[in-house]
């Protein structure tokens, strides 16, 4: 821990930047009229310390409830520095009275807290719960509390058990000036009052749970008298005497009694027993002041007194004289003799110049006082009654007003300078501004309780609206309107310095006597008063101080410390050398990241060119007197520098093995939202303090190296020394202490929800939401709070009371220890402050930034650090990159990436970002970081940078075959879905791993295929990769719904591309035979048909010797790769399956198979319900199909191609014939729809001819086209013909009779038709005889010369014997026999001549 300096304090003023505290209205009326005369009391203030406010397991640790007084108004609120007090703030009003000097008193009983309140015409007790009976201590968890004041509206103020009125007579025209009150231990509640004309009177109330009424006791000086009636005027009781008019008055209860002590206008201290009703002690003070006369006839106006109690030395009092010029405290001690007296023992006498005391302190060792100047300053001051020798106080810096003016650079905007100062968070309290801006508006409208950022717009407008309202040109010129914004912001700036003057007003002091907190209570908030580090103590004290400093806590050795003490008086003649001009260049060269040298040395320039005072010879006098000026500014900037070698924090947020009570306490200190305002501001002033202190040193340390042997005796080598290694680290210094002095100013922005999720999402992928800076819960954040005190909330308290508790547990302390004030804050904020230091190891303030989305300010400091820090370099850069990524600048984020990917084994944060234990498959540190930007990258949804981040990443892992694999992956899958089909395929090419390229592979066919970029897929080469593709694709093809995905034809493409027809030829035919199985639609059979044309193409593409393929086989049965064993009902394998003979289909079986399937979409197509049936008929079945269907040409095809007969095909198209025949129209009509399905012979037909002269001419045309042996088909039509009694068409007769005359003879005679048998065999006869024998196909008749000629003798001989049987045939009869006759004889003659002729 850096020194610090038990000796002095400084003010943080620990106001929230909230809108101020909601004072909830209470008015006390009790029906009094204002006193005449109207006594004016000054406003005053005070506070009560809980008793166990300083105990660590206490439900009131660091606790206390203040006030302020001011006429008839008492402002009360309740604060706790561990947790959020909830209704914490009340005013209470009474009517027509005004609260007395003294007259508020807080005491705390088992059960209660109890207020009493005095005014100058009645008395008033609010019983309060106490905190410990509102929440049981273990369960107090909340990051908010009630406070005890929550209730109080259920108070009713105005009874007898809470107020009274002073009784007194008529005419009372006094009004008591002082008073004080206290609790007896039986629970009455008494009231002191100074008396107008001496005197003190006591008003008593019973207890508040009992019944009963006011009573009234008078201490006089001579006797002791009670009187119900009150105060006597002075013309009855002559005995009185002003002289003893009380000015202030004190309580302390001792043994059963309460000894009451009255420092009256005589300067004599008097105690009064309330018991015994006597004065058991009275001391005239000037005494105990030296020099004193003339000041026993002056009226002590100003005399104050305080008690202090403590075990060890008992009661002590401390009365202050105010004398003119010379006011002096007198500490003295009770001392009890025998025969209970008491004497006063004389402790210590202490003088102060200061002109007005505000308030004093007393406490059991030390004396704390307040005064206000002639130039009204607060001056605070406190000193050690006992051991300072030389009588000196120890001072305290309070804050300064803000700066009168605003300092304007030429290039800032007047609007947003004004605007940075008035709500930066040091300088104005809300209630300031809202004050300044009704004014400013006159009161237009009432301000309600504004956040921060509409306060700041409402100022904006109002002074924008001021100034346009006050314009009555049209036209300015940009310098004249710049001067116009100045003024009117400078106007609002100056009317809210009055008011934060106003509002600092001190009117009290506190210190706790159990945690020796100071406070300073002022009239618009409270501040408190920190420990002073050592440094900051040398460069702040006031001159006088500085100079008789003998020894600094810095430096143990004597003239060391002489040396120290002696830079330091220089470093403030250097201070005040440097003009604010300058010091302003100097702070935007450090903005800007200039060199802080280059700076210091134009400083230096300038103060040597300006030096009127001749400050430059001073300081050189001056510097003359250091006699080792390099061990000096050695010392300083050693106890200046942060950097530690620890860890700042250890493991876990508590350490384990407390009691859960210890660890809920420890999770709420200095937790509550002043404490985080009064932590961070510390850390504001320090670094405030210390970039001055650098910046000074710099400029002094320039200047030695001018003045060079001038003033170091030891010469050059201390002058290297200083050029080489100290001027660097003050440069260092100063611009660490200037970053967390910009950090510790800057406000964190309000996050939208959306940013918020996406963020932990970002971090989720990143392995870092389980961080600390995460797990405290946002609610308890003030609105406009700073970055640091973000900070502070979120995660470093944590860290931070976990480290201070750590080393008590190592120094045996119980864990219920006291909470010492002095020694707590400064080991919190030296804490922070390390937590904060760029150049300690510890990343945590960053992650918090990049936790809680404040991108803006994480970006400008590691702008900051950028140039000079060299800790942690590589985690900045990635949070760099984080934070162009949450920008959306994604090409920047990857430039960080990659910068930060060289630090992954050396800075802590980036280990713990690659430490993961899923990653460890990744050999080397930076491949598991590449791992997880890549991911990061993924998430956010840059593709285009995770294929750069992982090319550059694959160059890390040339020796990880498994990283490769992965990478390459990866970059397939980002340009896959990019579109990048052709880099896709490289990355897979590339991949070492063959499971993994396998995988791209088939990812590869199924994305282009689903995307219809079939081109692409098909020309790339698969070098090495062929079958497996083709594997890949077949397993798709078998495997999912035919119409709906396209990889048959894809194959097919795919074979076709590399002239592989035979291949190309399979596919298509077993596409086209899983279509006729799994497709029976009109679609499938359409598809069929292409794909039996497309293999028939192949194979026409090949040699006839080659143009044949393996029958694919029928059913799923395909064998894939990967599949599991398939088990049998008993759970064992299933035997192999026994390989079927291959079949081998050539171009004739195609064709086949063509025809069939060609013939079935006809049908589809001509009739579709049939579609379903016909997709798996054979060839015999189509025909019946087709035939039935009235597409007899497909019919016939198909019979050909198989080699069927066309019987079935004549029979069922003589059936339609004879349907049409004997049908009405309605057939007719019908018919015409399968007439056009089959190709008629093209005759010019001059008559108009009907369905049934066309369905004749179809069945001639077929019989003429497909001719048969012995007339078959004709046979065949005339049998049907017959058989259902119709008449035979002459030209079928004609025709079959030139055929097969015999088997129409035989057919007429089945049928019984003899009259056309008889006449056919006359015909017949008559042919051979030569008369029409072309008719029957006969070539040449009967002659001796031509062939032989026969007769179907059977079948005439049966129509002869049929004709003969049957009596009305007798003439047909004879005509045959006489025919035949003719016949025989003719034969006979042609026998003979052929027998004669050989």
């Amino acid at each position: 821990m850096a020194a610090v300096l038990e000796r002095s304090f400084i003010e943080i003023c620990g106001f929230e930047r909230e809108t101020p505290h909601r004072f909830r209205e209470v008015t006390v009326n009790l029906g009094l009229t204002a006193l005449p005369g109207g006594v004016k009391f000054p406003d005053g203030a005070g506070a009560f310390h809980y008793e166990e406010s300083g105990k660590l397991l206490s439900v009131t640790s660091n606790r206390f409830v203040h006030w302020s007084t001011s006429g008839d108004t008492l402002q009360l609120v309740e604060q706790s520095l561990d947790t959020n007090l909830l209704n914490n703030a009340i005013r209470l009003k009474f009517s027509h009275c005004s609260v007395l000097p003294g007259g508020v008193s807080i005491q705390e009983t088992l059960n209660n807290v109890i207020i009493l309140v005095c005014t100058n015409q009645s008395v008033h007790r609010l019983v309060l719960p106490h905190p410990t009976r509102m929440y049981r201590s273990e369960l107090v968890t909340e990051l908010h509390m009630q406070s005890i004041f929550t209730d109080v509206g259920k108070l009713s103020l105005q009874d007898p058990s809470h107020s009274a009125v002073i009784p007194g007579p008529v005419g009372q025209t006094g009004s008591p000036t002082s008073a004080t009150a206290w609790l007896s231990q039986s629970g009455e509640a008494h009231y002191a009052l100074a008396s107008p004309a001496g005197g003190i009177t006591v008003v008593t109330l019973p207890p508040h749970d009992t019944q009963g009424s006011v009573s009234v006791l008078e201490l006089k000086r001579s006797s002791m008298m009670q009187r119900l009636s009150g105060w006597m005027p002075t013309a009855i009781r002559g005995e009185q005497s002003p002289a003893d008019l009380v000015l202030s008055l004190a309580v302390r209860e001792l043994e059963e009694d309460s000894f009451i002590f009255a420092l009256c206008q005589d300067h004599k201290l008097r105690m009064w027993s309330f018991k015994e009703q006597a004065c058991l002690l009275e001391a005239d003070m000037l005494e105990y002041m030296p020099a004193c006369k003339g000041v026993k006839h002056l009226a002590g106006q100003g005399h104050r007194l305080r008690l202090a109690f403590s075990p060890a030395t008992g009661l002590c009092l401390s009365v202050y004289l105010a004398v003119p010029q010379r006011g002096q405290f007198t500490v003295l001690q009770l001392v009890a003799t025998d025969n209970n007296r008491y004497s006063l023992d004389h402790i210590s006498s202490l003088f102060t110049t200061q002109e007005t005391l505000v308030d004093f302190a007393l406490t059991s060792s030390d004396i704390w006082g307040v005064w206000v100047d002639d130039s009204n300053t607060t001056v605070v001051k406190y000193i050690n009654f006992e051991h300072n020798t030389a009588g000196q106080w120890n001072q305290v810096f309070v804050q300064p007003p803000p700066e009168e003016e605003v300092h304007l650079g030429v290039d800032q905007d007047p609007r947003e300078t004004y605007l940075e100062v008035l709500f930066s968070p040091l300088r104005f309290t809300a209630s300031a501004i809202v004050k300044a801006l009704q004014i400013y508006r006159r009161g237009s409208e009432r301000i309600v309780d504004w956040s921060w950022e509409s306060l700041k717009k409402e100022v904006t407008v109002a002074v924008e609206s001021e100034l346009q309202s006050s314009v009555t040109e049209f036209e300015f010129s940009q310098e004249e309107y710049r001067q116009l914004q100045v003024e009117f912001w400078s106007k609002f700036y100056a009317c809210c310095l009055q008011y934060q003057e106003a509002l600092s007003l001190p009117l009290g002091l506190t210190v706790s006597q159990h945690t020796n907190m100071a406070c300073l209570l002022k009239k618009g908030f409270v501040s408190f008063l920190l420990p002073c580090f050592a440094v900051d103590h040398l460069y702040l004290s006031y001159d006088e101080y500085l100079f008789s400093e003998e020894e600094t806590p810095i430096a143990e050795d004597l003239d060391l410390g002489r040396d120290v003490l002696q830079m330091v008086q220089c470093l403030r003649l250097v201070s005040d050398a440097v003009s604010g001009e300058m010091a302003y260049e100097m702070e935007k060269a450090l903005e800007h990241l200039q060199s802080p040298e280059r700076a210091a040395d134009l400083v230096l320039e300038n103060m040597l060119s300006n030096d009127n005072d001749s400050v430059i010879e001073d300081i050189q006098n001056k510097l003359q007197d250091v006699r080792n000026p390099m061990a000096a500014m050695m010392v300083l900037l050693r106890e200046m520098d942060l950097e530690t070698d620890s860890e700042v924090g250890g493991e876990g947020p508590i350490t384990p093995g407390q009691s859960l009570n210890t660890r809920i306490s420890l999770s709420q200190l200095y937790g509550s939202s002043s404490a985080v305002s009064v932590v961070c501001q510390a850390v504001c002033h320090m670094t405030m303090t210390r970039a001055l202190f650098c910046r000074d040193l710099l400029i002094l340390q320039k200047l030695y190296l001018r003045f060079g042997d001038n003033v170091f005796l030891g010469g050059g080598a201390q002058l290297l020394q200083l050029q080489q290694d100290l001027i660097p680290r003050s440069s260092h210094l100063l611009s660490s202490y200037y970053l967390l002095k910009h950090i510790s100013q800057s406000l964190a922005s309000a996050v939208p929800v959306d940013i918020i999720d996406a963020n932990l999402q970002h971090l989720t992928v990143l392995e870092l939401s389980d961080t600390p800076t995460l797990s405290s819960g946002r609610s308890a954040a003030l609105s406009p709070q700073t970055v640091v005190e973000l900070f502070y909330q979120t995660a470093a308290r944590k860290i931070i009371i976990s480290q201070l508790y750590s080393q008590q547990q190592q120094q045996q302390q119980q864990s219920n220890s006291l909470l010492n004030w002095s020694h707590m804050i400064s080991n919190v904020v030296q804490l922070l402050a390390q937590l904060l230091w760029p150049s300690n190891p510890g990343f945590q303030f960053p992650e918090c930034l990049m936790a809680n989305c404040q991108y803006t300010q994480l970006q400008e400091y590691v702008r900051l650090i950028g140039p000079w820090c060299q800790v942690n370099i590589g985690s900045c850069r990635f949070m760099l990159g984080q934070c162009y990524l949450a920008n959306g600048e994604g090409q920047k984020a990857l430039q960080c990436f990659q910068e930060a990917a060289t630090e992954v084994e050396k800075e802590e944060f980036l280990m713990k970002l690659t430490g993961t234990e899923e990653d460890e498959a990744a050999s080397t540190s930076r491949l598991q970081y590449y791992n997880k930007v890549l991911r990061l990258l993924e998430d956010v949804g840059l593709p285009e940078l995770v294929i750069q981040l992982a090319s550059l990443a694959i160059t890390e892992a040339a020796s990880d075959v498994n990283s490769q694999a992965a990478l390459w992956t990866r970059i397939f899958k980002h340009h896959l879905d990019l579109g990048h089909n052709s880099e896709a395929y490289e990355a897979l090419i590339q991949n070492p791993d063959s499971s993994m390229q396998l995988d791209c592979l088939r990812q590869l066919v199924v994305v282009l295929c689903e995307r219809s970029q079939l081109q692409d897929l098909v020309q790339f080469s698969y070098v090495n990769l062929h079958d497996e593709v083709v594997s890949i694709i077949e397993s798709r093809a078998r495997g999912l719904d035919l119409l709906a995905h396209n990889y048959y034809e894809l194959l097919y493409a795919f074979h076709i591309n590399r002239h592989n027809y035979r291949k190309a030829g399979t596919v298509m035919f077993e596409f086209g035979m899983r279509l006729g199985r799994e497709v029976r639609t009109r679609l499938g059979l359409q598809k069929q048909v292409n794909c039996y044309l497309a293999a028939l193409n192949c194979l026409r593409l090949i040699r006839p010797e080659y143009a044949w393929i393996v029958q694919p086989a029928s059913g799923a049965v395909y064998e894939r790769p990967g599949a599991s064993p398939k088990r049998n009902s008993d759970g064992e394998f299933a035997s192999e399956p026994v390989k079927r003979q291959v079949d081998i289909l050539e171009l004739k079986d195609l064709e086949k198979e063509y025809i069939l399937s060609r013939s079935r979409l006809t049908l589809a197509q001509h009739h579709p319900p049939s579609a379903a049936i016909a997709g798996s008929a054979s060839a015999e079945e189509m025909v019946a199909l087709l035939v039935q269907a009235g597409l007899f040409d497909s019919a016939l095809s198909v019979c050909q191609t198989f080699s069927l007969s066309l019987t079935s095909v004549f029979d069922s198209l003589t059936f339609k014939c004879i349907k049409l025949q004997f049908g009405g129209e309605e057939t007719q009509n019908e018919a015409w729809t399968w007439l056009a399905a089959n190709q008629l012979s093209s005759v010019v037909n001059t008559k108009e001819s009907s369905a049934t002269d066309e369905a004749w001419r179809l069945l001639a045309s077929y019989l003429d086209r497909y001719p048969s042996a012995n007339g078959h088909h004709h046979r065949c039509v005339i049998n049907k013909l017959m058989s259902h009694g119709v008449p035979l068409p002459d030209w079928l007769v004609r025709a079959y009779k030139a055929v097969d005359a015999a088997s129409l003879l035989r057919l007429y005679l089945n049928f019984d038709l003899l009259d056309a048998a008889a006449e056919l065999v006359m015909e017949y006869v008559d042919a051979l005889l030569g008369k029409g024998h072309q008719y029957f196909g006969i070539e040449r008749p009967l002659s001796a010369t031509s062939a032989s000629v026969w007769l179907p003798y059977t079948a005439i001989d049966q129509l002869l014997q049929t004709l003969n049987e049957t009596q009305t045939n007798s003439n047909i009869y004879n005509k045959v026999r006489d025919k035949l006759e003719d016949y025989h004889k003719l034969v006979e003659q042609t026998t003979k001549r052929r027998l004669i002729a050989r």
